[in-house]
């Protein structure tokens, strides 16, 4: 083995880009722009989208809804989250938490996601399985089902 090839390990350890193959960027293949808005959100964006969302959740059940302690109802928390995120996607393409990490919920039709889709994706979302499955379009399981696609604005 010379000290150019690849070790064997590095093909399939590293996946198919590191054994050479070129995918392109995110979105290439969805005809999304590869930089700047329209371009499928990177997943800092979307962490730090649903990470403020939770936060706002659960700050709204102990403050505001029940008054409780989430850890002794944990449900709730999520209960909250599916209606916002119900409400929000459905009728502004976005959530608060979307909104300050300057991303949206996209239609692959371009346009906004429809009620029936974003209700599916939501069910899917807070289940969190799907959502840690995703394509090279960075698209989860819950955006694949809802035909929908994140990006920035």
């Amino acid at each position: 083995m010379s000290g150019n090839e690849p070790r064997w390990t590095q093909t399939w350890l590293g996946g198919v880009r590191a054994a050479g193959v070129d995918l392109g960027y995110p979105g290439e293949r969805l005809g999304l722009p590869e930089h700047g808005s329209g371009a499928v959100a990177g997943w800092g964006r979307r962490i730090a989208g649903l990470v403020i969302d939770w936060m706002i959740c659960t700050w709204v059940v102990v403050q505001l809804v029940l008054r409780m302690n989430p850890a002794e109802s944990p449900w709730a928390p999520v209960v909250v989250f599916a209606i916002q995120y119900i409400l929000l996607v459905g009728f502004m393409g976005q959530t608060f938490g979307h909104r300050l990490a300057g991303i949206r919920v996209a239609a692959m039709d371009g346009g906004s996601p429809r009620l029936v889709p974003v209700l599916a994706r939501t069910v899917l979302l807070c289940l969190a399985v799907p959502a840690l499955i995703w394509d090279r379009d960075h698209r989860g399981l819950h955006d694949r089902a809802s035909n929908t696609v994140v990006v920035r604005m």
